[in-house]
């Protein structure tokens, strides 16, 4: 069982930036390919980025890359996302996820926790 929390999100103008942050509890932490995905108004949710669970490979919606960083601290069971260059299009809840599986990262399904989610919004 990992019990997952956001934090980090806010109101911020374009251009700038915002680091969230996901507190994982549970001695398995390690073990979790960890997500980050979105969820505008009215959308479904969206893949972010993902990180192994070692933090040697991560991946990206192409939209995001170069912008958005996600990383890992299994110390401190926690996984961040480094959002930079903000639009207001990134406006969205923001939910960190934990994966089981190596497949299908970008799939929510294929994630088996997630947390409440944290509200980021970008002005113009």
């Amino acid at each position: 069982q990992v019990q997952l929390v956001e934090s980090g999100g806010g109101l911020v103008q374009a251009g700038g930036s915002l680091r969230l942050s996901c507190a994982a509890s549970g001695r398995t932490f390690r073990s979790y390919r960890m997500g980050w995905f979105r969820q505008a108004p009215g959308k479904e949710r969206e893949f972010v980025a993902t990180i192994s669970w070692s933090g040697d490979n991560t991946y990206y919606t192409d939209s995001m890359k170069g912008r958005f960083t996600i990383s890992r601290d299994n110390a401190k069971n926690r996984v961040y996302l480094q959002m930079n260059s903000l639009k207001p299009e990134d406006t969205a809840v923001y939910y960190c996820a934990a994966a089981g599986g190596v497949l299908g990262y970008s799939d929510p399904t294929k994630y088996d926790y997630w947390g409440q989610g944290t509200q980021v919004t970008v002005s113009s």
